[in-house]
């Protein structure tokens, strides 16, 4: 039998979860959620809720205050670098371009060249050309890197320049990499390379605390070019991986005053790391090529207001006449899936772009649970089938594209820290046009109806994820 001292202290903890659950938790059904579970199976539910129930980062932000005070010279020096490029938007982007001003200080910016690309072969090969050609430092930042035959290609290439003096720091996250062999650490470091796992937790009372992860992925060389988008390092992400097969992505090769915005987002995920600042180049080499307009977006949990979410919805608010989106996991919750379906109600054209194979089998499930009420408005909905779509891009009227890491799921919405890089330049967004009508090409329309034969169990395991969608 418990004493009166164990249900005095499990009372405690119950009232402490609840409390947090019912007061922080940011939406209800995420509160309804962990509430049942709470209630209805607690000896399992409490360690989650320890691990998995945090939706707010505040030590981050704290932290980032920290770094404007102790190196405040320097970081006016930077967005007084940054802000002299600031762009001049037509009227029609006004209100997103305040919205994007109260996001983030890191505006709308001219003189950029954004170059798609589009698989993992492309990708990786423009990278390490760009790492092959740094004359003074490199900045490298992936929510996974792997130890294989790619991973230790890009090692020995962060080698070979640190070998000849290029400072190079690597960033990891210590939840998506959590496989990475010691040795592949210990093989960089020897080589003078700083190398950082980036976590959530630096003291006891949130040990466990594994609910925030870094999923961006920055490539910064010598402050003149930089890559970014949706792509690890990893032979999967070279459709090596059998289970997969070919694999979809995309990334983007910047150069121009966005890769000093680029390189301050790195910077911020380094100092909560290591507290410090290292040296780099905050000189701004506008594209002679290109003077295409672009805001890059970081977004986290440590953001004052749920930042993803609300740029996110303003976009397909703001929709007339298109919304197309790609994106590996479909989740939305009700404020996107609302917005959604008033888009299509005022005639907009919404195509969402899924994959047709799982790598996380209860995301992937759930999204079967939206199409009945999504095709009954007219939106579209298609299976990639040439492999599996890993991409996170969206396309809104012939005004603005979007490219990055972020998924369409609360993970990313709230909990995650992402980025995305939007551009309004034209040539941009026909390019990324082009590139989702051949994903388009290569994708199904899905039926309705060969959903509704699928099996009871089927079905009914789409909608028992449906519930848990707050939480997944």
């Amino acid at each position: 039998m418990l004493s009166g001292i164990n249900l005095v202290s499990i009372f405690s903890v119950l009232t402490l979860i609840i409390h947090g659950v019912v007061m922080v938790v940011r939406s209800s059904r995420g509160a309804i959620a962990w509430g049942i579970s709470l209630i209805t199976f607690p000896w399992l539910a409490i360690p989650l809720y320890w691990i998995l129930g945090k939706n707010e980062f505040q030590e981050y932000a704290v932290a980032l205050q920290n770094a404007y005070l102790e190196h405040h010279k320097l970081v006016s020096q930077v967005y007084s670098t940054i802000n002299e490029f600031k762009a001049e938007l037509p009227g029609k982007f006004c209100a997103l371009e305040k919205l994007a001003a109260v996001f983030t200080s890191l505006p709308f910016t001219i003189g950029n060249e954004i170059e798609l690309l589009i698989d993992g072969q492309q990708t990786y090969r423009e990278m390490l050309r760009a790492i092959a050609q740094a004359q003074d430092y490199i900045l490298l930042q992936s929510y996974i890197i792997n130890d294989d035959r790619i991973g230790n290609e890009f090692k020995q290439a962060l080698i070979d320049k640190a070998n000849q003096g290029v400072r190079i720091n690597l960033l990891y996250d210590k939840i998506g990499s959590r496989q990475l062999s010691r040795n592949y650490l210990k093989s960089l470091r020897q080589h003078g390379i700083q190398v950082k796992g980036f976590g959530s937790t630096r003291r006891k009372g949130n040990r466990f605390q594994i609910n925030f992860r870094n999923h961006r992925k920055i490539l910064i060389v010598d402050g003149e070019i930089a890559f970014m988008g949706g792509l690890n390092i990893g032979d999967e992400y070279l459709g090596k991986n059998p289970r997969f097969g070919s694999w979809r992505d995309t990334h983007l090769k910047i150069r121009g005053t966005a890769v000093q915005c680029l390189q301050s987002v790195f910077l911020g995920d380094w100092y909560w790391v290591t507290r410090e600042i290292p040296q780099v180049s905050w000189e701004v080499k506008e594209s002679t090529k290109y003077h295409q307009t672009a805001l890059i977006l970081p977004t986290g949990p440590a953001d004052k207001f749920d930042n993803c979410n609300l740029f996110f919805l303003s976009l397909i608010e703001r929709s007339q006449s298109r919304i197309w989106i790609a994106s590996p996991y479909f989740v939305p919750n009700n404020s996107i899936l609302n917005a959604l379906k008033l888009a299509a109600l005022r005639g907009v054209d919404v195509r969402i772009i899924l994959p047709n194979r799982p790598d996380h089998l209860s995301v992937y499930l759930c999204s079967f649970s939206y199409y009945t009420e999504l095709q009954a408005l007219g939106i579209k909905l298609y299976r990639y089938r040439s492999g599996f779509m890993h991409q996170k891009v969206i396309l809104i009227d012939r005004d603005i594209a979007g490219v990055g890491t972020t998924n369409l799921d609360n993970r990313s919405f709230f909990l995650n820290f992402e980025v995305m890089t939007f551009s309004i330049a034209e040539k941009f967004i026909n390019n990324v046009e082009s590139m989702l009508q051949e994903d388009l090409n290569l994708s199904r329309s899905v039926n309705l109806n060969a959903y509704q034969q699928k099996p009871f169990w089927f079905k009914l395991s789409a909608r028992v994820f449906r519930l848990l969608a707050p939480i997944l």
